[in-house]
């Protein structure tokens, strides 16, 4: 008999996995089982974890373990198995019977390869071994197969089923896609349609068919995901070589400004130098001149003194004459008049100047486009809808722009509420919605996006910009008096905005003071392009933006007033009153419009590409637009709503 399989079937298998022991260990009570068995168990038994024992599932007596301060899954560890059965493990466990080698010869001390496996008696035999097997009347019935290779031929081997250990696996269950033993069948599959026997010729082929089609889906895989890796690695090999040319460009940039501010500070010195030798050289010839003078005056004083020692009447009198007639006026300001002089040399230093200067300097822009970045090719899907009213606000909410900041690692949107007269913001902190709201007394309209942390924003009845700080909650910080009323606006530098104005129709570019550093009032066909610029943006070049809602015009201009672009489209189809507009990553617009419910997408170039939103994706009567990360943030001024839209493929 299979004296090896009988062992391992009864004796050798745990009891809850019904596999052959992995790393034993005998409780006190003699019952065997995994470690891993009897710790899992054991974890569903809060008295045995209270009492720091491991618990038989047979008989429920407890095992103390040596360190019960350790983790529960450490506890077996010092629990060993019994001698017999580890014994039993070493002789008929897997892995212990040499399957190369005749077991016959082998006992005999001498290593013949095996030929042949009888699977009663569960050994490996040699040719003469074998003949003798066949030839002894006590295993002459014996089932003898022939095998090549260094492993048994495992055609005929027996599959016994895990729930029935006397029982072979000889069906197949199509249904439950499950092998199982005849009394499975019987008892738990009775009920299903396609139960078909496992060793037929038609089936196995089905499921070679089958392994076959799998291990050449494995293979492809495997070919694409090479080529997959190998397009990574020149992919990060070209990433490597442009970061080398990146920061060669970013060192030249920086060579640049500096060569620049040296020859600025060689032109100063120079400046310096020539003034200074000026002044000197006039100093020297002013104290030459002076001590010439004072040989005159005392030449002067020694002839006066000599003619009054003189007895002669006469000489007094001329000398008095001489001094009468302003002789020694004349050598007293002889050389003192000197025209052209220089009074002092004085150094101007604007330091204020010279920060904005170093703020605005830009050596260059960081951009990192992340694969989850905002396409506008795709589709957009509506992700969320933030209502804007407030229980303190007094009249319905008016939302005119929006903008969105990372404020301490919280994203937060900041809303401008025209009707409130009040600017809000709204996030999501701790799992949990919040606002803050701040109100101005007037009617607030344009808003950006200044430093991490803080927005600026106009309010065009009191001719003001202001500048809140965003912690997430809202904080008034400066208040700027204007000369102008503003409507829109949009952040250039660090120290530098532009602002759109209805009267006269332009955009200025200011300093944080307020100050008109340009003025903007670009033509088109002779005519002012600018009307009613009430919306800005910066693209990603540091141009301006402007959506015109009197000429129907979106245009693009530097901040030195050219024009880069214009759409002004002009069939009858064309859509009317821009609003909001704001600029990708990818350098595409988008502009909304109101009196046709839609947002439209154009190129970086200004030409039209579609209707990206329309009264169909829930848009209607949009204004202010934003996009921040890979969203898209669209005031909706009758609904008084934010609605956020996500671009999927």
């Amino acid at each position: 008999m299979a004296t090896s399989q009988k062992l391992t079937e009864h004796f050798l298998t745990c009891t809850i996995c019904t596999e052959v022991f992995e790393n034993p260990c005998t409780l006190v009570c003699y019952h065997t089982f995994c470690r891993k068995c009897a710790i899992n168990y054991t974890k569903t038994r809060p008295e045995a974890l209270s009492a720091k024992s491991l618990m038989c599932p047979f008989c429920k007596m407890m095992t103390k373990v040596s360190a019960p301060e350790k983790p529960v899954e450490e506890w077996a560890d010092d629990v060993k198995p019994s001698f017999v059965i580890q014994g039993l493990l070493d002789s008929f466990g897997p892995g212990s019977k040499d399957t190369t080698n005749c077991k016959c010869c082998r006992e005999e001390g001498e290593t013949i390869p095996a030929t042949a496996w009888c699977s009663v008696c569960d050994d490996v035999l040699c040719d003469e071994c074998t003949r003798k097997h066949n030839s002894t009347p006590a295993t002459c019935h014996h089932d003898v197969t022939a095998f090549t290779g260094k492993v048994r031929d495992t055609s005929s081997r027996k599959v016994m089923c895990k729930v029935h250990k006397d029982e072979t696996i000889k069906f197949l269950c199509r249904d439950c896609k499950k092998a199982v033993c005849q009394l499975c069948c019987t008892l738990y599959h009775d009920k299903c349609d396609s139960v078909v026997v496992l060793e037929s010729d038609a089936e196995m082929l089905l499921m070679k068919e089958e392994l076959t089609n799998t291990k050449g889906n494995l293979h492809r895989r495997k070919a694409d995901m090479q080529a997959e890796i190998e397009k990574k690695k020149s992919k990060m090999n070209e990433e490597l070589a442009y970061y080398v040319q990146m920061e060669c460009g970013i060192k030249s940039a920086s060579d640049r400004a500096i060569e620049e501010i040296k020859q600025k500070e060689e032109t100063l010195l120079n400046k310096l130098k020539a003034m200074s030798d000026r002044h000197i050289s006039q100093l020297k010839a002013d104290i030459k001149s002076d001590e010439m003078s004072v040989q005159m005056y005392q030449q002067q004083a020694e002839l006066i003194d000599q003619t009054l020692q003189s007895k002669c009447d006469m000489d007094v009198y001329e000398m008095y004459q001489g001094c009468e007639a302003g002789d020694v006026d004349a050598v007293k300001d002889a050389g003192l008049k000197i025209r052209g002089r220089i009074a002092k040399i004085i150094l101007r230093q604007d330091m204020n100047k010279l920060s904005r200067a170093l703020d605005d300097l830009q050596l260059g822009d960081i951009d990192v486009l992340y694969e989850s970045v905002l396409d506008l090719k795709f589709t957009p899907v509506l992700q969320d809808t933030v209502k804007v009213r407030v229980p303190s606000d007094n009249d319905n909410a008016y939302p005119a722009d929006v903008t969105v900041l990372m404020v301490k690692g919280t994203d937060t949107m900041v809303v401008t509420d025209n009707n409130n007269m009040s600017v809000k913001s709204f996030y999501t902190r701790n799992k949990k919605q919040g606002h803050s709201k701040l109100s101005l007394g007037r009617k607030p309209w344009g808003i950006t996006r200044l430093k991490h942390n803080q927005v600026a924003v106009t309010v065009p009845e009191a001719w003001l910009i202001v500048t809140v700080e965003v912690n997430p909650d809202l904080e008034l910080l400066s208040t700027i008096t204007t000369s102008k009323q503003y409507w829109g606006i949009t952040s250039l530098t660090p120290s530098t905005l532009a602002a759109s104005s209805q009267s006269p129709p332009c955009v200025d570019v200011l300093d944080m003071s307020g100050h008109v550093m340009r003025s903007i009032c670009p033509l088109h066909y002779g005519n002012s392009i600018l009307r009613y610029p009430n919306f800005l943006c910066t693209n990603g070049t540091g141009n301006i933006l402007v959506s015109d809602s009197g000429t129907a015009c979106v245009l693009c201009v530097t901040p030195k007033g050219e024009v880069v672009f214009t759409y002004c489209p002009t069939d009858d189809t064309a859509p009317r009153v821009p609003r909001g507009i704001t600029s990708a990553g990818t350098g595409d617009i988008l502009v909304s419009y109101d009196s046709l419910d839609r947002v439209i997408h154009l190129t970086k170039s200004g030409q039209f590409v579609r209707n990206t939103l329309t009264s169909r994706d829930g848009v209607w009567y949009p204004y202010g637009l934003c996009i921040s990360d890979h969203l898209l943030y669209v005031c909706h001024v009758m609904t008084r709503e934010i609605r956020v839209f996500k671009f999927l493929r």
